[in-house]
């Protein structure tokens, strides 16, 4: 099953670190950067906001328990937003790109 996963980071520096390692090892077959996205959340017993950057990562299922693993490894937050969702359709020469990158094994 193809995924988009969304994660956020601290900044752009932060980003284009976590989304070169993710590449570099095949577990995501591309990610798009968005810069300076505004978030308001709720940490700490109190709403915060931050400027972040947002990753969109595209994928496989079967690579989220080891793309889960590296982003903790590399991310300055200690609870990381990542979160998961599934492609329930696409362009089919683009999905099996997604395919030939990462696989479709876990």
């Amino acid at each position: 099953m193809h995924i988009i996963v969304f994660i956020t980071a601290s900044n752009n520096k932060e980003a284009r670190k976590i989304a070169s390692a993710l590449v570099s090892v095949k577990l995501a077959a591309c990610v798009n950067i968005a810069s300076k996205v505004d978030s308001l959340f709720f940490w700490e017993g109190k709403v915060q906001k931050a400027s972040e950057s947002l990753l969109i990562i595209k994928t496989r299922k079967e690579k989220l328990a080891k793309l889960i693993k590296l982003v903790k490894s590399l991310h300055s937050y200690d609870v990381p937003e990542i979160i998961a969702v599934p492609v329930i359709s696409g362009d089919r020469p683009y999905l099996r790109w997604i395919d030939a990158v990462v696989g479709k094994s876990g």
